[in-house]
C-alpha cells in the first residue's frame, strides 16, 4: 500500500491538473445541489414565513412536525423517493430513477423542512418585534410576510447557505435513487464512499479535500453574512 504522503501527492495531482473524471462530479454534485436549494427556498421561505407570522389553529403541531422532519434520516428519504419513483410507484412511468432529477427530489426533501424551521424561527423573533407597528399601520398579511422577508434577507441567506451545507454533504439518499452511475449520477460523496472501498484512495481524497474546501467557503460566506447584517442593522 501507497504512504499518506504519495497518495496525498497523486490526490493534489488531480486537482491541479484539473482531471476530466473530478471535474465532472464536482459540476454534478454542485447542479444536484444547488437545484436542490433553491428548489426548498422556494418551498421552505413562504412556508416558514407564514407559520412565523401568523396565529392559527395547530399552529404547534405544526411547528414541532417541522422541527422534527429536520431530523429526517437520509436512508429513509432514499427508500421512500426509491419506492415512488421505481417501475412499480406512483410516478415510476416518468422514469426518473437513477437520474440527476432524482438526487435533487430526495435532497430537497431533506433540505426543505430545514430552510422551513429556521425560517420559522427568524421570521417569528421579527414578527414579535414589528408586530404592534403592522397593527397600527393596517398593513395586510401579504404585505407583512414580504416585508419581513425582506428585512430578514441576511438571516435567509444564511439559512439558504445552511441548506446547502446539508445537501452537498449527503450520501445515504442520492446513492439509493442515484445508483451511482459513472458519468450519469455520480457525485462527490457516493464517489468517495465508492473508491475508498476499491482503495482508489487519490480520487476519493482529492474529492474529499475539495468538498472540505466548499465547506470552508461556506462557512466563510456565513460569517461574512452575518457580519453584514450585523453593521446594516447597527447602521
Amino acid at each position: 500500500m501507497e504512504s499518506f504522503s504519495a497518495i496525498l501527492a497523486e490526490a493534489l495531482g488531480l486537482i491541479l491538473s484539473w482531471d476530466a473524471d473530478v471535474i465532472e462530479i464536482i459540476v454534478l454534485s454542485l447542479r444536484v445541489t444547488l437545484s436542490a436549494v433553491a428548489v426548498a427556498c422556494m418551498i421552505g421561505f413562504p412556508l416558514g414565513a407564514m407559520v412565523g407570522a401568523f396565529r392559527f389553529p395547530l399552529r404547534t403541531g405544526v411547528i414541532v412536525v417541522m422541527n422534527t422532519m429536520m431530523g429526517l434520516p437520509p436512508v429513509v428519504v432514499g427508500l421512500l423517493v426509491y419506492l415512488m419513483l421505481s417501475a412499480a410507484g406512483p410516478l415510476g412511468v416518468l422514469g426518473l430513477l437513477y437520474s440527476p432529477t432524482a438526487m435533487i427530489i430526495a435532497q430537497t426533501i431533506l433540505v426543505t423542512p430545514i430552510v422551513a424551521a429556521l425560517t420559522r424561527q427568524v421570521i417569528e423573533d421579527l414578527y414579535n418585534e414589528y408586530s404592534e407597528q403592522f397593527t397600527s399601520l393596517g398593513v395586510g398579511p401579504l404585505d407583512r410576510v414580504l416585508a419581513l422577508l425582506w428585512d430578514a434577507r441576511y438571516s435567509l441567506l444564511t439559512v439558504a447557505l445552511a441548506g446547502f451545507g446539508r445537501a452537498v454533504a449527503e450520501v445515504g439518499a442520492v446513492i439509493i435513487v442515484g445508483g451511482n452511475i459513472n458519468h450519469v449520477t455520480r457525485v462527490m460523496t457516493t464517489t468517495i464512499a465508492l473508491e475508498t472501498s476499491k482503495g482508489n484512495l487519490q480520487l476519493a481524497l482529492a474529492l474529499g479535500m475539495i468538498l472540505l474546501t466548499i465547506a470552508v467557503i461556506v462557512n466563510g460566506l456565513l460569517m461574512a453574512i452575518r457580519g453584514t447584517a450585523a453593521r446594516a442593522a447597527y447602521v
